[in-house]
């Protein structure tokens, strides 16, 4: 080859999201601690659909045992947390690249419509029981949402949520840097988990302004 012609340049390979560790996490967003999130909700009691669709599951699939038969309560319960909120749509197994990072995610929120775009909105991690693990790849999908929407001029707060099916944690990464932390909430109230749901379903959709 030609000393004349310019060499190619490779860039390096972005690190998956699920390589992350709380450290490395934790380091990225350059964080040295979360903030405390108290989230004041009214508890929204489950429409008869949904609780006879949650006795079905209950029935014929084991929700216990995989991340995969977890991801049926976790779609069941988004699913009825989200009624009446038109403008907001999740998919999952999206396929997700940030500035350091990329990856596919369990869920991604973003606005309604017939493809996926910007503003993201919102991570939604599942895992079977690891909430650390699950933390932490939160924490480098939200950041890397929140770059995306920073490159289209969107800066707005990210929400994510780390969930087994039974129990249900969520954070906010806000426009300047900070992460906030919500308590571990439980399926065992479920009317209480459904407001708390909603509620961070309704700022998603606020941040569309």
């Amino acid at each position: 080859m030609s000393a004349s012609k310019a060499k190619k340049t490779t860039k390096p390979k972005k690190k998956q999201f699920s390589s992350f560790n709380k450290a490395e996490a934790f380091q990225s967003l350059g964080l040295i601690d979360l903030l405390p999130w108290e989230l004041v909700v009214n508890p929204i009691e489950p429409s008869d659909f949904f609780q006879e669709h949650l006795k079905r599951l209950t029935r014929h699939f084991d929700l216990e045992s995989y991340e995969e038969s977890k991801k049926l309560l976790i779609d069941a319960i988004c699913n009825e947390a989200m009624e009446s909120l038109e403008r907001l749509k999740i998919w999952k197994g999206a396929q997700l690249e940030g500035e350091i990072a990329a990856g596919y995610v369990d869920y991604l929120v973003a606005e309604s419509r017939r493809y996926l775009t910007t503003p993201m909105l919102c991570i939604i991690e599942a895992k079977k029981d690891n909430f650390e693990q699950g933390m932490a790849q939160c924490l480098v999908e939200m950041q890397a949402c929140q770059w995306r929407n920073r490159q289209v001029n969107r800066d707005i707060d990210i929400l994510g949520i780390v969930t087994n099916g039974t129990g249900w944690q969520f954070y906010k990464l806000t426009t300047t840097g900070e992460v906030y932390e919500s308590a571990a909430y439980s399926t065992g109230d479920m009317a209480w988990l459904l407001g708390r749901l909603r509620y961070v379903f309704r700022l998603c959709e606020d941040n569309l302004g």
